[in-house]
């Protein structure tokens, strides 16, 4: 079995101590690759690090919406700049969250449609993360989207129709450890059996949403557990581990751009 964990934030805090470690044992459990995400500029400077240092770990840069009120102009270019390092495989995590609200509505759609304009310059896939928008979400997707530009629904959590309109535009769609949760879990447990097995990326998003059963040891999620995630998932839809794990390995390495040699 080869995983890849196609959203993890290795340039968190809670790693500051064991990222080494934490890699290792990554790689211990069949998880050989790794897209670390920035959603700040200096988030994304840590991933670009980390991943420069690390093989088979790669990086994306962008602004989450939580922290849109804080992105200029200069800070984009600055991203631009930094995603001509070969590491850099996507742009993102950015997005709408209209969920919690820490930047104001307008201000999170001005600097998200920026950054579809810049990752499709740059011809990069995109890493998105929505929550809450509405419509308003596809709506500026469907307006700003270039043709043949595509990314992943990070942490897709949406309903049948939302899932519907991801397919319908190409998208990949990011499968977390909510799989494993038995009440949370129940509603993206029935959909994922809608997606097309060329389409699934399995990912942890440590150091969050710890799957289970490692949830029931540590708060901390890492890369390692994505195997739990992945072998839900395989449960869910009854297939074979090994022949989804090999699927879903292939769809990351197609999105990112990715060659069997790294």
């Amino acid at each position: 079995m080869i995983l890849f964990d196609s959203h993890c934030h290795l340039n968190d805090k809670a790693y500051d101590t064991d990222t080494d470690a934490v890699i290792e044992r990554a790689r211990q459990n069949a998880v050989t690759a790794m897209m670390v995400v920035g959603i700040t500029e200096k988030t994304s400077r840590q991933a670009v690090s980390i991943a420069a240092a690390h093989a088979g770990c790669y990086a994306s840069v962008g602004v989450h919406p939580h922290d849109a009120e804080k992105c200029t102009e200069k800070s984009l270019e600055k991203l631009r700049q930094l995603a001509s390092d070969p590491v850099v495989r996507a742009w993102g995590e950015t997005g709408l969250d209209f969920n919690r609200m820490y930047s104001p509505k307008e201000i999170q759609e001005k600097w998200f449609v920026r950054q579809v304009e810049i990752a499709g310059e740059l011809k990069l896939p995109l890493i998105f993360h929505e929550r809450d928008s509405g419509g308003r979400f596809h709506e500026l997707l469907n307006a700003h989207l270039a043709t043949e530009q595509t990314g992943v629904v990070h942490c897709f959590s949406g309903n049948d129709r939302e899932l519907e309109q991801y397919l319908d535009m190409g998208f990949y769609i990011g499968i977390t450890g909510i799989l494993t949760i038995k009440s949370r879990g129940v509603d993206l447990r029935r959909l994922a059996l809608k997606i097309p097995e060329d389409r699934l990326l399995v990912e942890t998003d440590a150091p969050y949403l710890t799957p289970a059963p490692e949830k029931n040891q540590t708060r901390r999620n890492e890369p390692a557990f994505v195997k739990s995630v992945l072998l839900k998932l395989a449960e869910v839809r009854q297939t074979d581990p090994e022949q989804l794990a090999a699927a879903v390995w292939e769809n990351t390495c197609r999105l990112f751009k990715i060659n069997e040699e790294g």
